[in-house]
C-alpha cells in the first residue's frame, strides 16, 4: 500500500539514518537493523562534532544531556538535541538533530527524525517518528500485542504481515499525537495528521487527517 511506504511518510533528508532506508518499501523493515547501523555509523562520525561517551554512545557536542539522563548504547544523540532530566534511553536509539527527549521519557529501538519532540512521560519503543512529529504528554507506543502474536498492519487495502513480535508505531512527518493517547502495535499514521487526546489508535490513519476516535477520521480542511 503506497500510503504506508517510506517515501510517502518521511522526508529522508531529515535524518542521519537516511542510508538505512535505501531500497526499503515499508519503514518497519528497518527496525531489526537499527542496532548494527548505529554501530557502523557511530564509528564513522566526526570527532569534531561528536564525542563517544561510554560504550557505543555517541553524543553531539552541541547536544544538551541532563546529568540525570541515562543512555545505554548503541545510541546516537544528534546535534542540538536535548535529553532532559531522568530520560531513559535503553539502546538502539537514534535521536535526531534538534529533537527533544523529555523528563521520564523512555526510548528503545527507535529512530527519531530531526526536530521530533517526545517531551513528557512518553514511552517510544520499536517505532519511527518522522520529522517534527510530536507526542503529547503521557502518550505512548504499545509495541507488543497482549496475546503476544506477531504484529499485522491493518489497512483498508488489506493486512500486511510484518513477522515481528515487537512493533510500535510509524509516525509520518509532522504528526501530532494528543496527550494520553495509546498507539497500539502496528499503528501507521500518515504525515501531517492530528490524533485527538486520549485516543486508542490502531491500524492505518491517512495523512492530512484528524483522528477523533476509531471509525471517525476526517480530512483536514484546506
Amino acid at each position: 500500500m503506497k500510503a504506508m511506504t517510506v517515501q510517502e511518510l518521511y522526508t529522508l533528508d531529515e535524518t542521519i539514518a537516511r542510508p538505512l532506508f535505501d531500497g526499503v518499501m515499508y519503514p518497519w523493515e528497518v527496525l531489526p537493523k537499527i542496532s548494527a547501523f548505529i554501530l557502523e555509523l557511530g564509528a564513522a562520525l566526526s570527532e569534531d562534532d561528536y564525542e563517544k561517551r561510554g560504550e557505543n554512545v555517541w553524543v553531539a557536542k552541541s547536544a544538551k544531556v541532563a546529568p540525570t539522563a541515562f543512555i545505554n548504547g548503541p545510541a546516537i544523540i544528534g546535534k542540538d538535541a536535548e535529553v532532559r532530566h531522568c530520560a531513559f534511553i535503553r539502546g538502539n536509539a537514534i535521536v535526531g538533530e534538534g529533537a527533544v527527549v523529555g523528563n521520564s521519557t523512555e526510548l528503545k529501538n527507535v529512530i527519531l527524525f530531526n526536530k521530533v519532540q517526545v517531551p513528557h512521560y512518553n514511552y517510544v519503543g520499536d517505532s519511527i517518528l518522522g520529522y517534527k512529529s510530536h507526542m503529547g504528554a503521557g502518550s505512548i507506543t504499545s509495541n507488543v500485542k497482549s496475546d503476544k502474536k506477531l504484529v499485522v498492519v491493518k489497512s483498508p487495502e488489506g493486512n500486511i504481515e510484518t513477522g515481528m513480535k515487537k512493533f510500535g508505531a510509524m509516525l509520518g512527518d509532522e504528526v501530532e499525537v494528543g496527550c494520553g493517547s495509546v498507539l497500539n502495535p502496528g499503528t501507521v499514521v500518515g504525515a501531517h495528521t492530528n490524533i485527538y487526546p486520549l485516543s486508542s489508535v490502531r491500524g492505518f490513519v491517512p495523512g492530512n487527517s484528524i483522528y477523533k476516535k476509531q471509525g471517525e477520521v476526517v480530512e483536514k480542511a484546506e
